[in-house]
Formats: structure tokens, sequence, C-alpha cells
């Protein structure tokens, strides 16, 4: 076995990894370890990601507020391509979900009522009758993902970073103060501070570490790419209800992207889409666009997961010296990658982490430990 030495480890080159390593690696030796033969495979690669102040818990929101300012003005060489494509939000509510609306106005940020009528001049296909009231979020957008995890990926490389792809991790162990992780490869990595951003696969990570799992959930989302025509949707809104129980959004911009907003526990695996849930995510937005469907152009699925209680969990291990989680972010992880990655950058750096600091508490993976 060929072993390399180095200040930290990160475990997953999704999104989460990606952007811990791109934070770290001018101030540190760095090595993204990845299993697959691509960065960002699983959920990253299969996010249909948009930019939404009100999406959520708080301190999701706190952090996806805090990385807005990178998604207008990457730094210099980020890349040569936009990340954001300004896209707004639109809320229907039928009439058991009023109530629900006017806690979503009260509560939210950048929100306001619209009549449906307003709404029907945005989204013409809206069926009469659906919806008793609405509103729109009008500072949100669309980001690309694929020019977000190259322009991290770039940013990690360029300060010296290393990434080991086809390299799963197998046998994990503390010894002498230094993870050692050996690879599928058969390559042995070994630091004193390992970052554990499997994703899905985090609590396996932690079991392969002797670390106590979190309790962590994947959770499968369904996507669905169909034809809308006679509408073309270019500069619709995204639109869902209320409750959340199905969304579109413009996709190439002749096509819809519609989903049912499934969240069906499942386990960390290759994840392929359910016909059950194809018809269902038809049938919801049926319901409330009144759109023939002739076929389904494409359809996949990718895994979210959540902590116990559904907020993030990012920091050092209560009981592992040296061992930092960065899982739990749920259907979050895109909007707030810039902020995050800097937060657990911050707590491996001893840096003070600014505004971050407030929601510490509320994502320390020590509330787990009893």
């Amino acid at each position: 076995m060929d072993t390399y030495a180095f200040d930290t480890l990160v475990i997953g080159a999704g999104i989460a990894g990606a952007t811990v390593s791109a934070h770290l690696a001018p101030h540190q030796k760095v090595a993204l370890i990845e299993a697959e033969e691509a960065p960002g495979y699983h959920t990253t690669g299969r996010s249909a990601a948009i930019w939404i102040q009100n999406y959520g818990p708080p301190d999701v929101r706190l952090l996806t507020g805090l990385s807005r300012t990178f998604f207008e003005s990457p730094p210099d060489g980020f890349t040569e391509t936009p990340i954001m494509h300004r896209r707004a939000v639109a809320f229907l509510a039928p009439e058991e979900q009023v109530a629900h609306l006017d806690r979503l106005l009260n509560e939210g940020i950048g929100l306001r009522e619209i009549s449906v009528p307003a709404m029907r001049e945005l989204v013409p296909a809206l069926r009469r009758g659906y919806a008793a009231r609405a509103a729109i979020e009008t500072d949100a957008f669309d980001m690309d993902v694929a020019v977000l995890l190259a322009g991290f990926l770039r940013q990690h490389k360029a300060a010296g970073g290393v990434l080991a792809l086809r390299h799963r991790a197998g046998r994990i162990h503390r010894e002498n103060g230094r993870w050692h992780v050996e690879t599928s490869a058969g390559d042995v990595y070994h630091a004193p501070i390992l970052v554990n951003a499997a994703g899905s696969w985090g609590d396996e990570v932690a079991e392969h570490a002797g670390v106590v799992r979190l309790g962590l959930t994947p959770k499968r989302r369904t996507g669905v790419v169909i034809d809308p025509a006679p509408f073309l949707p270019a500069d619709w809104p995204m639109v869902n209800d209320v409750d959340h129980t199905w969304y579109v959004r413009p996709e190439a911009r002749t096509k819809l992207m519609l989903s049912p907003a499934d969240e069906t526990d499942d386990s960390p695996h290759d994840v392929q889409p359910d016909e059950l849930d194809i018809a269902i995510a038809v049938d919801r937005m049926q319901q409330a666009l009144d759109i023939e469907v002739r076929r389904v152009e494409h359809s996949w699925a990718g895994l979210r997961t959540f902590t116990p209680d559904r907020s993030l969990a990012f920091g050092f291990d209560a009981m592992a010296d040296g061992f930092v989680w960065c899982v739990g972010q749920g259907g979050y992880g895109i909007q707030t990658s810039p902020a995050a990655g800097r937060l657990i950058a911050d707590l491996i750096l001893s840096r003070d982490p600014g505004e971050a600091a407030r929601i510490l508490p509320t994502i320390d993976p020590a509330r787990f430990a009893a």
C-alpha cells in the first residue's frame, strides 16, 4: 500500500466536500476522497437547485443568506459562466392551505401576496378553482450546479489539493493522533483531521471509523421532465403549493421539471425513480395546472439526507478526536454551500465564524450524543 500524509482528509466529493476542501486547501494540505469515478455523482449531480431564502429551518436560512453574495459575485477565476439566473417562486394555496399561507407570509422574508388572476398571468396553465389565494417570492434564482461544483474543485486543485477518485473509504482508524483511511484503490491516507462529508453515506463512514452514528435518514426525491406544449414556460416562476406536496420549474426553456416533493425513507445507494412516484408527480401537477402529459421524457431520483431533528450537523464529534461532521443538508446543500464550507473551515482552522456563530449550538453534532 502507498501511504500519503495530509493535514485534513475530506470524505465525499459532492458539493459539501468540495466546498470544505476549497476553503481549507489554501491553508492546509488537503485530500478529497471520493468513492465514485466522478465528483457529485449522487445527490449533487441530481439536484434541481434554486436559491430560496424561505426554505428550510432557521440554521439553513442563515447559511442561505450568507451564501448569496458568493453566488452574485464569485471570486475571480471561479467561473466564466454565470452561476445564477433570476427565477421567482410562486406559492399556491388551495382552500385547505390558506391558514398555512398566512403563516408563511407572517414568518417569511421578501414574500408578498398576489391575486389569483395575477398569478394566472404569470402561469397561464393555472386551473381555475385550484388556488384560493397565492403569494410570490421574487428574490430567488436558479443555480447552475455543475458550474458551482467545478468552480470549487478548481479552487481546491489550484491551492494544491488532491482529488482521489475511485477511492472508496474502507477501514478507518485513529493511531498516534492521526486518522488513517484505507481505500479501495489500495492507498492509505492519513491526517489529524477527518471531515465526514459523505452525504447519505455519512453514518456508514462514521461506523467504519468507530464513531457513533447520528441517525441520518436518506429520503428519496423524484424528478420528472415533460413537454408542456403548447405552453412556453421559460419565464414562469417555480410553482408549488404552500404545503410543498408538489412543485414544477422550467427546464431547458421549453420543458417542465416536476416533482411530488417526495421524502421516502431509503438507504444509501444509487437510487432510481419509482413508477408510482412518477405517476403521483404528474397527478398532483395536473390538479393545479391544465397541462396534458403525453409522455415522460426523463425521470430520475436522488437522496436528501436529514438528521433526526432536520437541522444541519456541522462540527467536531463529541467523543472522537479530530472527527468533523458535515452532513444533514437535506435539500439545502447547494444553496448553503459557500457559507457552509467556510464555516467548517473556520472551525478546523480555529477562526472566528462571524455571523454563522449564532447557529453553532443548533448544528453541533454533540446534541445527538445522549
